[in-house]
């Protein structure tokens, strides 16, 4: 359920200066609850808003900082990924790469009745931007990334 109250007003979802998409939704749980979906692999098909991300391959019980997770993907045809989390503030912030470069990162903001979530895909590490372009990377991980914090609001309501 969005609180448009909580999210913030004039924040471009694109900023090509700095190669970030970022999304904002308020979900209605508390920072640490929100982390703990999020620090589970086992959680990230069952809130993944693109339908590409299939199930785990192999990964801890709970990430942590330098972790190493596989999923089984499909974007068209089936793949295997591996991730490391780079970004990890227990109950504010995780972030993993996998071999393309870019980030996957969710930033945690307690608010009055819940969290703010800001999921962003932060390609300014990415090694392939001719891929990015030809996928058409950047404005549908736009449209999947706000589907998948509705998905993260929905499985705490």
């Amino acid at each position: 359920m969005t609180n448009a109250s909580h999210v913030p007003q004039g924040t471009p979802a694109h900023d090509p200066s700095r190669k970030i998409v970022s999304v904002s939704q308020f979900v209605p749980a508390t920072p640490q609850q929100v982390f703990d979906v999020l620090a589970n692999p086992q959680m990230h098909s069952v809130i993944d808003g693109s339908g590409s991300v299939r199930g785990q391959l192999h990964a801890p019980a709970r990430l942590s900082l330098g972790a190493k997770f596989g999923m089984s993907m499909r974007l068209g045809v089936p793949y295997r990924i591996t991730n490391v989390v780079v970004e990890f503030d227990e109950a504010r912030q995780i972030g993993w790469r996998h071999f393309g470069g870019h980030v996957w990162r969710y930033l945690l903001t307690a608010v009055e009745g819940g969290t703010l979530v800001t999921e962003q895909f932060d390609y300014s590490t990415n090694r392939a931007n001719w891929f990015l372009r030809l996928m058409n990377a950047i404005s549908t991980n736009e449209v999947s990334m706000r589907k998948t914090l509705l998905n993260l609001a929905k499985h705490f309501s």
